[in-house]
């Protein structure tokens, strides 16, 4: 059994808690964020820039000193054949597994999707119109993440993006994982770059000779990927700026505490992920590090797992469940789950921050991760107090439609005038003045 789980619960005084909230904050933000003085920032601006003048040679010569892969400019793309042989590869019930997901997650798009509410001006008016080109950064590490391909395409497909182009790092045999290939040939995506990193986001922001620029970019991807993102911000719109996964969790005496733990378990195996439990029962918070304790030595990433746990994860008692909604709102998890029986849907209607909540005892994060239909690009951090789920509406840009005739001009132009003037902008006044008959 692990030695130092036990720390995890945190104390219930008030002072204790709020210090190791506060700890954790730290802890996570220091692990998304590169902080002012940093020197990552100047490589980071290094590499960033270097792609702008160097494009192609850039990439090259960035992805063999990141990845360990010479790619030449030519093999930058995936073509169109491997991506149909490895949709024929694999197996075949996962690729229908696949198909449901996409399934589940385009209905969900279209039943949210705001597009089809453009009217026409009378006066005045808005127009939505998709963005041209999107950018989709899929993580390549130690696992493949098909269904980030889904939860990132499928959004901005329904949206009505004529362009999607995926990058993904060459770390699955110097290539691109062929599950993550097979999911973009069901999708129909077939621009594909083995390319990753803050490299890749620099050249969906500022183009190459073999990638065009896009217009949005989303997607997880570590520290070197969300620091990017957020560098060219501006040059191009992002989605949010994703740290490590994360879920919190809401539960009283009658939650399953083998049940939380497993869940717990499951962002903690991220590594980094965090996992909180907030409760207002000491008998549940005790019963939940014992079950942690069991379940973790049997994980197949064990180590990284437990390390995880001492460095971001903490169960909280509380003196009551108001308590653990404050904290929870406060918190603006990325995950809330809410495991209170009869009380679950009482707790959730109180929840205003968070990325994404997941009511009762039978839906587990992995519900959303893979199958409900919201996306599962959701803001990290405590952003969700301003940032939102990727949805279908964020591939969106709207115009505002003005159109007024001669009487409904006359009819404001004082008080048009008048505003204008004390502006101080003459010419305004006088481009509505000009109009008036004499």
């Amino acid at each position: 059994m692990p030695a130092n789980l036990g720390k995890i619960l945190i104390s219930q005084n008030p002072a204790g808690r709020h210090q190791a909230l506060e700890n954790l904050h730290r802890k996570l933000f220091s692990a998304t964020y590169f902080e002012t003085g940093d020197e990552r920032n100047l490589q980071l601006s290094y590499i960033i820039d270097y792609v702008r003048k160097h494009g192609d040679d850039a990439l090259q010569e960035f992805t063999e000193k990141f990845d360990g892969v010479r790619l030449n400019p030519e093999n930058f793309r995936i073509s169109k054949a491997e991506l149909q042989a490895a949709r024929s590869s694999i197996d075949k019930q996962l690729l229908q597994s696949i198909r449901k997901s996409i399934k589940n997650v385009e209905t969900y798009q279209k039943k949210i999707f705001i597009g089809k509410k453009s009217f026409a001006p009378n006066p005045v008016g808005i127009r939505y119109t998709p963005v041209k080109r999107a950018g989709l950064c899929v993580p390549g590490a130690s696992a493949p993440l098909p269904s980030t391909v889904i939860m990132t395409a499928v959004p901005a497909i329904v949206a009505g993006v004529k362009e999607i182009v995926v990058v993904s790092p060459p770390r699955f045999k110097e290539s691109i994982n062929p599950v993550i290939l097979a999911v973009c040939a069901e999708l129909g995506i077939d621009e594909v770059y083995r390319i990753g990193g803050a490299q890749a986001v620099a050249a969906l922001a500022f183009g190459t000779n073999t990638i065009r620029p896009v217009n949005k970019i989303v997607g997880p991807g570590n520290q070197w990927t969300q620091m990017a993102k957020r560098a060219v911000f501006g040059r191009v719109d992002i989605d949010s700026i994703a740290g490590p996964s994360e879920v919190l969790i809401i539960a009283n005496d009658k939650a399953n505490p083998a049940w939380i733990a497993a869940d717990m378990l499951s962002q903690a195996e991220h590594a980094p992920g965090s996992a909180l439990l907030f409760t207002d029962s000491q008998h549940l918070a005790e019963n939940v590090v014992k079950e942690i304790e069991s379940q973790v030595v049997k994980l197949v990433r064990a180590n990284d797992t437990i390390k995880c746990l001492e460095d971001f994860c903490g169960i909280v008692v509380f003196e009551n469940l108001d308590q653990c909604i404050e904290q929870a709102n406060n918190f603006a998890s990325e995950h809330l789950q809410i495991q209170c029986g009869k009380l679950s849907r009482k707790v959730a209607a109180k929840i205003e921050n968070a990325g994404a909540i997941f009511i009762g005892d039978f839906t587990p994060v992995a519900v959303g991760d893979y199958w409900a239909g919201p996306s599962h690009t959701l803001p990290t951090g405590g952003t969700a107090k301003f940032f939102s789920a990727l949805t279908a509406n964020d591939f969106l840009k709207s115009v505002s439609l003005i159109e007024y005739d001669k009487k409904k001009l006359l009819k404001s132009a004082d008080d048009i005038i008048r505003l204008a003037q004390t502006e101080g902008l003459d010419a305004h006044a006088k481009s509505v003045q000009i109009r008036r008959p004499d």
